[in-house]
């Protein structure tokens, strides 16, 4: 099973720049026809949160006219930037998300078990996952302890070193990580939020963050970094899931590439 994965594309209303710089409506569809061009066609696509830049049903409007070029079936959750019953609204034809409350889902027609968590909290930006939500990831996870599963979420359950990020990242993972750490079968948790590939070692699996198809936020250590962003390469993952080999992750590269030359 090939699963390519798109992560915070900021949609705007049709005509309107993200952050008045960047035509982050263009670069989607730019990343929607590089997944159609892949010599591999992906079997299934997830979009990682921050569909949309303010929540606005005219974005989800956007977003959804973009969404309709797109030939493979995906599914989606929510990031901080969106707004849950506007996003809930905007795809009440997918019929997995739940019709109340927080958009939990599992879908498990597929040789990779796909379970999503909404870690929103609305009106914040910050994650977390209530009681609630994760007591029904546990009975999730104990309906099936062997099928390889992908467990994803927007924000990564962990702090990135990047302080402006950190200041919202997902808070108290410690009852998270016990629940992912018990399940066993977790092959990879993916993410996005970051606006950068992050790679950690949690609970007994990988969690990996997924670049944006828009900007890419600047890698500043220092305590006192102020908030920057650039406009980079755009990129999407592709996850290679092979019964005898397991997952593999790629970072794919959105645009136009010298090459190709006839050497590995």
């Amino acid at each position: 099973m090939l699963i390519a994965q798109i992560s915070d594309p900021h949609v705007r209303p049709a005509g309107q720049l993200y952050q008045g710089v960047v035509d982050s409506n263009r670069m989607l569809e730019e990343a929607i026809a590089h997944l159609h061009a892949l010599d591999r066609r992906p079997d299934l696509v997830l979009l990682t949160g921050d569909l949309v830049d303010e929540g606005r049903p005219e974005e989800y409007a956007q977003a959804r006219r973009l969404l309709a070029k797109l030939s493979i079936p995906y599914l989606v959750i929510p990031g901080n930037h969106d707004h849950r019953e506007n996003f809930r609204t905007a795809f009440a034809d997918h019929a997995y998300l739940p019709a109340t409350g927080a958009l939990h889902y599992c879908i498990d027609t597929h040789p990779v078990r796909i379970v999503a968590l909404d870690s929103c909290i609305p009106g914040l930006h910050h994650g977390h996952v209530d009681a609630e939500g994760l007591a029904w990831l546990q009975r999730t996870l104990e309906a099936d302890r062997e099928k390889p599963t992908l467990l994803m979420l927007h924000h990564p359950p962990f702090t990135s070193g990047i302080p402006y990020m950190d200041s919202y990242r997902y808070i108290d993972t410690a009852p998270l990580e016990a629940i992912v750490r018990g399940a066993g079968n977790i092959e990879l948790v993916l993410c996005g939020h970051v606006h950068r590939t992050m790679l950690k070692r949690w609970a007994g699996t990988v969690v990996c963050s997924c670049p944006s198809s828009t900007t890419e936020i600047a890698l500043q250590l220092a305590p006192d970094a102020a908030p920057a962003s650039y406009l980079g390469r755009p990129a999407c993952m592709l996850h290679l899931w092979d019964e005898a080999e397991g997952m593999v992750s790629h970072v794919r590269h959105i645009g136009r590439m010298d090459g190709p030359y006839p050497f590995a």
